[in-house]
């Protein structure tokens, strides 16, 4: 799928299916990339007419994973397909559901990183509210 900034998520991240939550990247530099998604009822923790803001975790690691896969194509190498392990140092939920539909969009700025570890700070909005904002840790699996 190609992206407003003419960027394809499926070159950045390894997420297919309904895994895949990231639908456009929306604004994207070496520290900060914003994304647009839909929600959907194929979404994990998805339901026929809401889904558990829970699943906004997973927006946020996506989200990361497009920021540092487009930072290592800028670089000349290939966005990592192994996997990360991620922990929440901090979340904070606004919401208790969200409706099928919703056009969210997600900022994720790279606070640090040193070596196959980095930290991410993130924020999920809709239109009319702020729903998430989340702290991940990251341990890049397949880091050399």
């Amino acid at each position: 799928m190609a992206t407003t900034t003419g960027v394809r998520i499926e070159d950045l991240i390894p997420h297919r299916g309904r895994m895949k939550l990231v639908d456009d990247v929306l604004e994207i530099n070496d520290i900060l990339a914003k994304t647009s998604s839909r929600v959907t009822e194929r979404w994990p923790l998805g339901e026929a007419r809401a889904a558990d803001p829970v699943v906004l975790i997973e927006l946020v690691a996506q989200t990361a994973g497009v920021l540092e896969g487009w930072k290592s194509k800028q670089g000349g190498g290939r966005p990592e397909k192994s996997g990360w392990l991620v922990g929440i140092k901090k979340c904070e939920f606004f919401v208790d559901r969200i409706p099928i539909q919703t056009r969210l969009t997600t900022t994720v700025r790279r606070l640090y990183a040193l070596e196959a570890y980095a930290v991410f700070a993130g924020e999920v909005a809709s239109a009319s509210a702020l729903l998430s904002r989340a702290e991940l840790q990251v341990f890049r699996t397949g880091a050399d």
